[in-house]
């Protein structure tokens, strides 16, 4: 397969999965652009809206760590987001400050009173909807540790999650990385301005050229040629399936170009009525 020329339907992309996990998913996208293929990944990293911890109310800590110190770990754990779309974001929500419609609500309250260490993982956290806690690997699986304790020490804390995306911060984001790749072979000489000694050693072959063919360095270059073949390998942090991942940010995409193109209809048709506006009445 040629992954470089000219694109003949752009209207028409195609998707080749090429293996999917639980959660990677790597697949190919061909027939589209460029610019399409780079906005996709963006959306996926930073448009896809899941849930996460955004406030977080101390009553007592005891611990070594401190609230600031602990608040971020509790922001970053990743929490289970399939129904996400059921939640509206806390800007959208009629309430003052949160609610069911619009955030979820953990408590922990634990106390180590025993000689050794007390640990505490994020399972512990007890959550007010059960579609909404933190990601586990399976049944035996504890979680992410949050803290380490000693006896007598104490943590007590409640916390609120809501819905965002990792334009915001970055631990609304779905993904844990993105892998993104055209022309492997470097038939388009995109890569000629991105090395310092030699080429092959520092941009070595990676298992995408396989699928494609390596042109003839002495045949005459197509300064119009296009890539039109682009590698996705789509690595969730847990709190969705890669399929939803690739699915949201195709929608979130389609949804920006839709409002874009109605901002642009609306703004044509405004131009007529405002220079019938601007022009004398009386001629």
């Amino acid at each position: 397969m040629d992954g470089v020329s000219h694109v003949s339907d752009p209207n028409n992309p195609q998707i080749r999965i090429r293996s999917l996990t639980k959660n990677n998913v790597d697949f190919v996208l061909s027939n589209t652009h460029l610019s399409v293929a780079n906005s996709l990944r963006r959306a996926m990293i930073a448009d896809v809206p899941t849930m996460a911890i955004d406030l977080v109310q101390f009553f007592d800590n005891t611990t070594v760590l401190a609230d600031e110190y602990l608040a971020h770990r509790l922001g970053m754990i990743p929490l289970s987001s399939h129904s996400v779309d059921q939640f509206k974001y806390s800007r959208d929500c009629t309430c003052s400050d949160y609610c069911k419609e619009c955030s979820v609500e953990f408590n922990l309250h634990v106390k180590c009173t025993e000689d050794g260490t007390r640990t505490v993982y994020s399972t512990e956290l007890i959550s007010s909807n059960k579609d909404v806690v933190p990601v586990t690997e399976g049944p035996e699986d504890r979680g992410i540790i949050l803290i380490k304790m000693r006896r007598g020490q104490e943590l007590h804390i409640h916390c609120v999650a809501k819905k965002g995306v990792a334009k915001e911060h970055a631990k609304w984001s779905p993904c844990a990385a993105v892998g993104f790749e055209y022309d492997p072979h470097n038939n388009l000489r995109h890569l000629n301005y991105w090395f310092e000694k030699d080429i092959k050693q520092e941009w070595p072959l990676s298992k995408n050229a396989e699928e494609e063919v390596e042109n003839d360095p002495e045949a005459p270059f197509d300064y119009k040629a296009e890539p039109s073949v682009f590698y996705f390998n789509v690595e969730t942090v847990g709190s969705m399936s890669p399929q939803e991942v690739v699915m949201m940010g195709t929608r979130v995409l389609q949804e920006s170009l839709s409002g874009l193109q109605l901002a642009l209809d609306n703004d044509q048709n405004a131009e007529p009525n405002a220079q019938m506006d601007e022009a004398d009445p009386w001629v």
